[in-house]
């Protein structure tokens, strides 16, 4: 293909009536078969391409389109990317809530359930992406809680930790901190009251310091090593399985290194 202002040239044309053609009203099957290139790349890419990367890959491959049409066309055929979409903090009629960050990156505990934390990630299955709210002990870096959902929001976080408190009962330390970083689920009225009526602490990340809450990150780090990036899973139920039985296995058989010993060993031995 050659590029438009070599055609313009050979055929006579101005550049701007060139382009007044192509994307001219009544065009759908030319934007429908851009549409289908873009699909298939996003699937090979994890959905992970914003606009701007897409436009980027279809210039590799000579196709050349303004990065507005671009966009344009990935917002009518839903094709944005899926992990890089800007997510809105206001919510109507709800207060927002912030906290200090009390761990201040010291991840140790004397005994279970005085310190917490708590994160979200994202697993990409064949069928689409799986958001996985967990909560960690930083005693013995066991799992707490774990809940798998469709979408980011708060009551996947409130989920996790009714299930944790539950399990714990009267084992929960008073004044347990529970630390995030700064999701917008974290922030969020409901997100507040329930911890308030648990009697938990609540502890958030400084801004931009990934590093405060490391050891949330570290664990979905560990479970997407070794669970989930040798095997794409193809389903969202064969996704959730296969994590439930590694969560089990991580709690009660891997052993860690600097203990030689399960995280939950000594715990359930008592």
């Amino acid at each position: 293909m050659y590029p438009v202002p070599v055609m313009c040239a050979f055929f006579a044309v101005s550049r701007s009536g060139c382009y007044a053609f192509v994307h001219r009203p009544g065009r759908p099957g030319k934007e429908a078969a851009l549409a289908e290139r873009i699909a298939q790349q996003q699937e090979c890419s994890f959905r992970t391409y914003g606009y701007r990367q897409m436009w980027l890959w279809l210039k590799s491959q000579n196709i050349f389109r303004n990065p507005k049409t671009v966009l344009r066309i990935m917002k009518k055929y839903d094709l944005l990317s899926e992990i890089r979409r800007r997510r809105k903090w206001t919510q109507m009629g709800q207060r927002l809530h912030k906290y200090e960050n009390l761990l201040s990156r010291d991840v140790h505990a004397d005994s279970p359930n005085r310190r917490w934390v708590t994160d979200i990630s994202y697993i990409h299955t064949k069928q689409g992406v799986l958001y996985r709210s967990m909560i960690r002990d930083l005693c013995d870096n066991g799992i707490a809680a774990c809940k798998t959902g469709r979408r980011q929001t708060v009551n996947l976080v409130l989920d996790t930790i009714r299930p944790a408190m539950k399990k714990e009962k009267k084992r929960v330390a008073a004044g347990l901190c529970l630390h995030s970083g700064q999701g917008f689920q974290y922030a969020p009225q409901a997100y507040f009251n329930l911890t308030q009526a648990y009697g938990i602490t609540l502890s958030m990340s400084r801004k931009g310091n990934p590093y405060d809450n490391a050891m949330a990150e570290n664990l979905f780090s560990i479970l997407k090593t070794e669970c989930i990036y040798r095997r794409k899973p193809a389903a969202f139920s064969e996704a959730n399985e296969r994590i439930d039985r590694y969560i089990h296995f991580y709690n009660h058989e891997h052993i860690q290194l600097k203990t030689g010993e399960a995280p939950l060993a000594r715990r359930l031995s008592t």
